[in-house]
């Protein structure tokens, strides 16, 4: 087995938050993500997310949805990878900018673009590992799209599989507008679809807003 190859087996499902440095960037980051309403990866996300990194040492990685540049920024701690995050909101986009900047990290590559078009953009890079945390009614899009560029043995990390509980409580659909409600279906069939998909070992994880990892055989 090549060392950056994963054994799902090996991952530890750590919930303390005492492995992200939380300097005053990336502190100010939090505080601008909470006050301005931006949706951020939670922080037991982050540790599981930063372990597989530590794992995997991958070269490249592929994040989208950049949002502020939060999760990039705390994937850099643990990796000296080539991060290249794309984002279609123009004020997420120039947010994440300055942020990136203002860690002096060169090594993050940010793209201004729609996920679903900015293919040609990242299509002669092949990545190790790929976080998705964008549109959620896209996720089975933005799988299909991108997992043709993993290398063997690459690894697709989604968050927010379970979308604050709601995935998991069914009963609860009549509650929800029919715009969530059509989310949340989105959300099921693509979860089942990759449980099934016999090209990848997938395994979903209770933890942050619910994570699945999916490890191409």
């Amino acid at each position: 087995m090549d060392k950056r190859d994963l054994d799902p087996t090996a991952l530890v499902i750590v919930k303390e938050t005492n492995t992200i440095n939380f300097n005053e960037k990336i502190e100010s980051m939090r505080k601008y993500a909470k006050e301005n309403g931006v949706p951020i990866i939670k922080d037991e996300g982050l540790v599981f997310l930063k372990n597989i990194i530590g794992l995997k040492r991958p070269t490249n990685i592929l994040e989208i949805g950049t949002a502020i540049g939060y999760s990039a920024a705390i994937m850099n701690q643990v990796s000296n990878s080539n991060i290249y995050t794309i984002e279609r909101d123009i004020n997420m986009y120039n947010e994440a900018k300055r942020n990136i900047d203002d860690l002096n990290i060169k090594n993050i590559n940010i793209i201004f673009k729609d996920a679903l078009e900015a293919f040609d953009l990242v299509k002669d890079i092949k990545f190790d590992l790929i976080f998705i945390d964008a549109a959620k009614a896209q996720y089975t899009k933005f799988f299909d799209m991108y997992t043709p560029l993993l290398n063997k043995n690459g690894v697709v990390v989604c968050d927010n599989m379970l979308f604050h509980g709601v995935v998991a409580n069914e009963e609860n659909y009549d509650n929800l507008t029919k715009g969530l409600r059509g989310l949340v279906r989105k959300l099921n069939a693509f979860t089942k679809e990759l449980m099934q998909n016999e090209k990848y070992d997938t395994t979903l994880y209770d933890i942050g807003d619910g994570m699945s990892v999916s490890i191409l055989k």
